[in-house]
Order: structure tokens, then C-alpha cells, then sequence
């Protein structure tokens, strides 16, 4: 097994990975926040040697599935939400759903920091996260350029605590900094649900059975496949439990540093198309120009 600080190092002989997962922002995404043309053929090739290729996102099922249609015959493996809600050929393989006492706890938490000081407090942004849309208060364009982002199916509506929705995980955008100001407000849950600081300006909640990881062992059970044969990829705190979930974990260059120590190996950045051309050099697989 190579080292951690190791990069896009060849294997003497290629290993039998069956399942290549991929967080997408700062890891698969490029600097414009697109899929990197060079996927598209890497995707096809991996498909013609039976390689499940799937999406682990803190992203909507509806915004991947999105991304990825014109290469999904119907059959592609989504990891959505946090791992909050799979989805394989179009069907709920499984989802976590959170208690509606508790949306309507972090709902309100959040709103009080919001009103601090006669209203001028931090500037956040709730989302509820149900399986058939998210949902926003909010929608000054500052922040629903955020939500877009994410979220291709939402609804702006009076009162988020009130959906008539599965609720899957709840989303909070700061325009400061996540980790000082939404992460500590909502520590009150850390002993009974997950409060993830998945980017510099999120922090998502959901149920503490839901994760990135456990979502890739149930994948790997139900496809038959071992960690052995698994390469995940991921650059921020949402990915530390599926990168346990694999034998060839790899974390980007200029990922979070608990990433970059809990991972066993280290990718080029996603800015360098780090992704493509760690799995073309682990599978030996030819450099496309």
C-alpha cells in the first residue's frame, strides 16, 4: 500500500476495483463548479470493464441526476444529501429520515441567531432538505444563488418547519464562516445527530446513522463488492467516514488537514483534474490528451 503523502503513483499491477466513489464539490467538480470533460470518456471506460462509477454528495439527488444525464442509462448509483438518501436506476435504495421536532429545533436555533441584536445577527440561510424538493424562507438572490447551486428542485415557502415532506437533512448557509458561528449553535445536537461542517459556509444536520460512509457500505453489501476494491475521493469533513469505507482512499491536494491525515493516499488537486488522473493511473488506464 502506498504512503499517505503519495500521489497518482501506477501499481505494479492494477488492483480489481469494482467501485470508484467521488465527493463532487472540491474533489470532482472543477474551479467553475462543472463536471471536467475529461470524466465523460473516463466514465465510459469504467463502465466497459462493469466499474461502478457513483456521485457521494452533500448534494440533491434531483442536482446529480441532473449533472449526470446524459451518461446515465438508468442504472447509475447516487449518494445524496450526505448519505441521507441513495438512489440506484431511479428507485430509493435507502433514506434517514429526521424527526420533525428536531427540523423544527435547528429551524428555530437558527432564526435566533439571525435576530440577535434587533435583527442584525449572523447571516445565515436555512434549507430544509426533503426527498422531493428542498425548501427556503430566504430569497434575496445573494443566497438563493447558494441554494441553486445545490438544490435544483426547491420551493420558497412561509413557514420551512411546516413541509409536507420527508425531511432528510437540514442545511444551513453562512456567509461568514460555518465552522465558528452555525457549527458551535447546533452542538447541542452532536451526541444525537451528525452536525457536519461539509464546506467553509455549510453545515448540515442529519440523523447519526446517516453518513457518506455508511451509505457506501450498504452500496458495497448490495453490490458485493469490498473495500479492497473500492477508490473513494473527498476533500472536506462530510467524506471522513466513507474514506474509511475504502482500501484506496484518496484526499485532495489542499483538502481539509483531517482529511489529508485520515486518508491513505493524496490525489492532485480538483483544480488539476486530480480525480481523473488518480483512477486512470491506479487501473493503468491511458492518459487522454
Amino acid at each position: 500500500m502506498t504512503t499517505q503523502q503519495e500521489q497518482t503513483a501506477r501499481p505494479a499491477t492494477p488492483p480489481d476495483i469494482r467501485l470508484v466513489v467521488t465527493d463532487m464539490d472540491g474533489t470532482l467538480l472543477d474551479a467553475d463548479g462543472r463536471v471536467p470533460d475529461e470524466v465523460w470518456p473516463l466514465l465510459a471506460e469504467l463502465d466497459r470493464r462493469g466499474i461502478v462509477f457513483c456521485p457521494a454528495s452533500g448534494r440533491q439527488y434531483a442536482t446529480l441526476a441532473a449533472q449526470f444525464a446524459a451518461v446515465d442509462d438508468g442504472g447509475m448509483v447516487y449518494v445524496a444529501e450526505n448519505g441521507t438518501y441513495v438512489v440506484r436506476g431511479g428507485t430509493e435504495l435507502t433514506s434517514d429520515v429526521l424527526d420533525p421536532a428536531v427540523v423544527s429545533w435547528i429551524v428555530k436555533s437558527i432564526r435566533q441567531l439571525v435576530d440577535e441584536d434587533g435583527g442584525t445577527g449572523a447571516d445565515l440561510g436555512v434549507v430544509v432538505c426533503g426527498k422531493r424538493s428542498a425548501y427556503v424562507e430566504r430569497s434575496d438572490e445573494a443566497f438563493m444563488t447558494e441554494v441553486r447551486k445545490y438544490y435544483r428542485n426547491h420551493r420558497v415557502v412561509d413557514d420551512i418547519t411546516a413541509v409536507d415532506d420527508d425531511v432528510i437533512k437540514v442545511a444551513v448557509f453562512d456567509f461568514g464562516l460555518a465552522e465558528r458561528t452555525v457549527a458551535p449553535a447546533l452542538a447541542a445536537l452532536k451526541d444525537t445527530h451528525q452536525v457536519v461542517v461539509s464546506g467553509e459556509h455549510w453545515v448540515d444536520v442529519m440523523n447519526l446513522s446517516a453518513n457518506k460512509g455508511v451509505a457506501v457500505r450498504r452500496l458495497q453489501r448490495e453490490l458485493g463488492i469490498t473495500p479492497a476494491q473500492t477508490m473513494v475521493f473527498g476533500d472536506y469533513l462530510n467524506d471522513l467516514e466513507m474514506l474509511d469505507a475504502a482500501d484506496w482512499s484518496y484526499a485532495m491536494e489542499g483538502a481539509h488537514p483531517d482529511v489529508l491525515r485520515r486518508a491513505r493516499h493524496r490525489a492532485p488537486a480538483h483544480t488539476d483534474n486530480g480525480v481523473v488522473r488518480t483512477v486512470r493511473a491506479v487501473l493503468g488506464l491511458p492518459a487522454r490528451h
